[in-house]
């Protein structure tokens, strides 16, 4: 009876010595942090307050979401530390790690790292369906409208644009507008890239008659020679209800990103939790059905933070050397 009552003590005393050290990890925490997302209507602006709040369940932490222009945007206010976390697409990453996009103005933006893999965002257009825009060769002469100017979006289209020279007019606002501007008939299309499904494509098609379409398969080739960190992407039929085939495309893998002072401790605390709850990550947007561990190797240039190595060391993985930053420890 004796020793049962100190077995007893002894399992509570050890349950009590992991809450605690639970509680106090939990206490290291800043009372405040900050998620760096982007337009209303995009997947970012979803995605990003699905996985804030379930961090905030799941490790006790207080994040809040931030509205920004997008990749770029977040890039800048993460290496600069006005932001903890931000989401950027790869290709706008690797122009910030080597300072050679026209939006960093040379600058190289070496205090970021990555967290976990997102998902893919593939480019793709809507028109309505009166408007008789039918391929990306029928905007020449007409108005685009492709998202906020420091978007992965605003980025890469006109760059697409300029790879078939396709004269058309860029017009740039948060992804919202662009839908309410086609509408208007402000703009003859919207061109854009997300995880999908797009909130702003799926509540445009639910009161209007549409048309989505995508590269040829000549145009595919154009843009994959100009900007060789686009990959070969998907959009399944269905995906909208006016979506009647699949729609081969481009596109650029997603990538949570952290500035390099946030703590080892709370990265690894983050990265755990998003990646060991994918069911309910998917509960709150479709996209985060790529949010797996499986996907970390989608990053081939950008550093991953310490807290990061420390969970994909955990699950067996050997990240690269080129992808270890010079502050960790091992």
């Amino acid at each position: 009876m004796a020793i049962a009552k100190v077995v007893k003590f002894a399992i509570a005393a050890v349950a009590g010595l992991i809450f605690a050290t639970a509680a106090l990890a939990q206490g290291k925490w800043p009372t405040n942090l900050t998620l760096g997302t982007a337009s209303v209507g995009g997947t970012y602006f979803v995605y990003g307050q699905v996985w804030a709040s379930l961090v905030n369940e799941k490790i006790g932490t207080s994040i809040s979401t931030q509205q920004t222009q997008g990749p770029n945007q977040n890039i800048i206010l993460t290496d600069s530390k006005q932001i903890d976390f931000g989401m950027t697409t790869m290709g706008v990453a690797l122009q910030a790690w080597e300072g050679k996009g026209e939006w960093t103005k040379g600058k190289k933006y070496s205090n970021i790292r990555a967290m976990f893999p997102m998902y893919d965002t593939p480019f793709h257009f809507v028109a309505l369906e009166k408007s008789g825009i039918k391929s990306v060769k029928d905007l020449a002469g007409k108005k685009s409208g492709v998202g906020p100017r420091a978007g992965t979006c605003g980025t890469y289209f006109p760059l697409m644009f300029k790879a078939l020279n396709i004269d058309t007019t860029i017009r740039n606002g948060q992804a919202s507008d662009m839908s309410a501007n086609l509408q208007d008939g402000l703009i003859d299309a919207f061109p854009f890239c997300a995880g999908v499904p797009i909130a702003a494509y799926s509540e445009l098609e639910t009161t209007n008659k549409v048309r989505f379409f995508t590269f040829s398969d000549d145009e595919l080739k154009k843009v994959k020679a100009a900007l060789p960190e686009l990959s070969d992407s998907l959009i399944p039929k269905g995906t909208y209800k006016q979506q009647a085939e699949d729609h081969k495309t481009v596109g650029l893998y997603n990538f949570a990103i952290a500035g390099k002072d946030v703590s080892e401790e709370l990265v690894y605390a983050v990265v755990k939790a998003v990646l060991e709850n994918n069911a309910q990550m998917v509960k709150g947007h479709a996209a985060a059905k790529e949010t797996l561990l499986a996907n970390w190797n989608r990053n081939g240039f950008l550093p991953f933070h310490p807290g990061a190595i420390r969970y994909f060391k955990e699950k067996g993985i050997a990240v690269p050397k080129h992808l270890i930053p010079p502050e960790y420890k091992g």
